[in-house]
């Protein structure tokens, strides 16, 4: 009985000695790995090749959770694409009803000035031109356009954009053109505010986003929001052309000017095409009528009565 029950406590802590020796093993073994993962870096083909065998066990665990992101998205992004078609219909319509009524004031605008004599400066031809470099520092608002003298461009043509003006052609090439920005702190363009007609003239600062208007008193009529069109003074740019939006007014009772800031409508910093417009010149100015011969002195008339010389003043 006695070697019964002696067998029977040994054969526990026989096994749990077994077990135990595995584990410091197994753990000793783990931090011999460790370390030479750490200095060596023996295990990265190891791990590649084991991240390689459970990769397909990963995508097959995520595929679900994928394939409904993936449905969601292209529901929330049909929706959206029904969205802005439905915004950009409406726009194309109001577009559109703004086009008719410019096209009204365009034809009765060329009636007047037929009735006034006045050939209207219209848009001859109309070019795309690509734009391959900007410039954009404080020093020097500028883009590179593809066409030069072989398109017919020529130094001094205005350059438009879909959205208003962007500026003129500063230097010409045979193949490329600089345009000089409105926003170019030497660049001014002669404008009028469309809602009194005040005329002005809108400098650039160097900012694409900021011209300023340099020469009006304090007590003239600028608001914020004022619409600024190009008057057409000055022969470069014609006139009627969006150029921007006043977005601050500033009136310093110690100063005789006003401080007025405008926001460009053109795009200047994220131009990609331009338009390259041609006018027609306005019809030249009559010539004015010659000056009466003098008669001789023979047929001279006597002076009437009371003109200030008499019959004997030489």
């Amino acid at each position: 009985m006695a070697l019964l029950r002696d067998s029977g406590i040994r054969a526990p802590f026989q096994r749990f000695s077994v077990l135990g020796l595995k584990a410091l093993v197994l753990c000793a073994l783990s931090v011999a790995l460790m370390v030479i993962d750490y200095r060596q870096n023996q295990l990265q083909v190891i791990r590649a090749a084991l991240s390689t065998a459970v990769y397909p066990l990963q995508l097959l665990v995520h595929s679900p959770i994928s394939a409904l992101e993936n449905l969601s998205n292209t529901f929330a992004s049909h929706q959206a694409l029904l969205r802005e078609n439905a915004q950009l219909h409406a726009a194309a319509q109001t577009d559109a009803i703004r086009l008719l009524r410019l096209a009204s004031a365009e034809r009765e605008n060329d009636r007047l000035r037929a009735l006034l004599n006045a050939a209207p400066r219209i848009s001859e031809r109309v070019a795309m031109a690509d734009v391959l470099h900007v410039e954009l520092d404080s020093l020097r608002q500028s883009v590179l356009i593809n066409r030069g003298t072989r398109d017919q461009i020529y130094k001094g043509q205005a350059v438009l954009d879909p959205y208003g003006v962007v500026g003129q052609v500063s230097n010409v090439g045979p193949v490329s053109a600089q345009v000089i920005l409105l926003s170019d702190s030497t660049h001014s363009i002669p404008v009028q505010i469309s809602r009194n007609e005040l005329r002005t003239v809108a400098t650039g600062t160097g900012d694409p986003y900021r011209l300023t208007l340099n020469y009006l008193p304090r007590a003239a009529d600028v608001k914020v929001d004022d619409v600024l069109l190009s008057s057409g003074l000055g022969g470069v740019f014609p006139a009627g052309y969006p150029v921007g939006r006043v977005v601050e007014v500033h009136r310093d009772p110690s100063q005789p000017l006003l401080t007025v800031s405008v926001e460009p409508y053109a795009r200047l910093d994220r131009e990609q095409e331009v338009l390259m417009v041609w006018f027609d010149q306005p019809a030249a100015p009559p010539p004015p009528p010659e000056a009466p011969k003098p008669t001789s002195n023979k047929h001279k008339v006597a002076p009437a009565v009371g003109s200030s010389k008499t019959a004997g003043t030489p």
